[in-house]
């Protein structure tokens, strides 16, 4: 099976001047502004880190679902975040670490069988293996 989505994106002028859009092929986002700004300067407004963030999240989360049904568990609610580092080194910038918090409510779940549920998930998440960062995770059981 393959299935192939397609996302876009828009840029005009310079780096610091310029400005751009991103578009899914949902429509999810349509013209969705970034820019400099909105990356470094916390400016509102979109950009590749809190979209890789969001495409991690919820990738590890439908992942975590798909191995707790596997164990005959299932959660009442899966919330995760996703904390995307950006940094500036001699060789330009990088995404070296991405840290996955998440909180599983699921009532009289066993703590062991849940742990190991959520590393196979942060493991086996297809964003995961996608990205060549240092991926770690704070899973939180809350019955």
């Amino acid at each position: 099976m393959s299935i192939t989505k397609t996302a876009s994106a828009r840029w005009q002028g310079g780096l610091k001047n310029g400005k751009g859009t991103i578009s899914t092929e949902s429509g999810v986002l349509k013209e969705a502004p970034y820019g400099f700004k909105q990356r470094f300067e916390g400016q509102a407004g979109s950009n590749p880190e809190e979209l890789i963030g969001a495409a991690h999240a919820s990738c590890f989360s439908m992942a975590l679902s798909l191995i707790l049904g596997e164990a005959d568990m299932e959660a009442e609610s899966i919330d995760t975040k996703a904390t995307v580092t950006l940094e500036q080194d001699d060789d330009g910038f990088s995404i070296p670490a991405i840290h996955l918090e998440t909180h599983v409510r699921m009532p009289g779940a066993d703590q062991t069988a849940f742990e190991e549920a959520a590393e196979k998930a942060k493991a086996g998440c297809p964003v995961s293996k996608l990205l060549n960062a240092n991926i770690t995770l704070k899973a939180t059981l809350d019955n």
